[in-house]
């Protein structure tokens, strides 16, 4: 079996800043809690992130090592204090260039989110010793409770949900690996699993023509760079 593709999930805790020897015991399946300093991150974030590092300037916040979460959490001031009200993530498929240069450049570790990324991503993750980690739907209001503590935030020029929050967190999860450090992704895995057992359900019916004529799939599937399923 591909080193990455276990069929026994594990489950680890993860104190913040992490280096990548502790990410590549990661396999896809696996479940995560993280705690420390965990950053969120969305569209308009992302590209005055890359605008800056392309300037060869450094960010007024530090990734490296941590946590990046696609995320626009809803707050509420209280007094001169925030809290975070519901916390649920954003499609990650979106920021897969984006995000695969800020794995690169500024050693992000744990990218988390929803649905998958994309192949640059992947790379970018082997590349460095990094996993993106898919959050369980449904939960904002749960994971809102792991936070314990607004540290900071930036950018509020961009709104608040674009900013980027400070976030301390107290074991926030769980977290699933979407995509591990040896390349394997949890999606094209029940992807690859969904084909199979179709094709032999089908077969075994006597459906003629094959299960493709049966079977509604999307045309694209968000984060691969080739459109076309079939």
């Amino acid at each position: 079996m591909p080193k990455g593709m276990n069929n026994v999930s594990k489950e680890y805790h993860f104190t913040l800043p992490i280096e990548d020897k502790e990410v590549r015991r990661l396999e896809t399946g696996d479940i995560v809690y993280l705690t420390g300093t965990c950053y969120t991150m969305r569209d308009m974030g992302h590209r005055r992130s890359i605008e800056i590092l392309q300037q060869e300037e450094a960010l007024p916040f530090n990734l490296a090592k941590g946590a990046l979460w696609h995320c626009g959490p809803i707050v509420k001031k209280e007094g001169e204090t925030w809290r975070v009200v519901s916390a649920g993530s954003t499609t990650s498929s979106r920021f897969t260039s984006l995000g695969a240069e800020l794995i690169r450049q500024v050693k992000v570790r744990f990218t988390i989110g929803k649905g998958t990324m994309g192949q640059e991503a992947v790379k970018a993750m082997q590349e460095t010793g990094a996993c993106y980690l898919n959050s369980v739907g449904g939960c904002a209001a749960l994971y809102a409770e792991q936070i314990k503590n607004v540290k900071m935030v930036f950018w509020t020029d961009l709104g608040l949900p674009e900013a980027i929050w400070v976030l301390e967190v107290e074991n926030l999860g769980p977290l699933v690996v979407g995509i591990d450090s040896h390349g394997n992704s949890l999606y094209e895995r029940i992807r690859n699993n969904l084909e199979k057992h179709l094709q032999e359900i089908y077969a075994g019916s006597g459906l003629k023509g094959g299960y493709k004529n049966f079977t509604y799939l999307p045309k694209r599937v968000p984060g691969r760079t080739v459109g076309c399923f079939f």
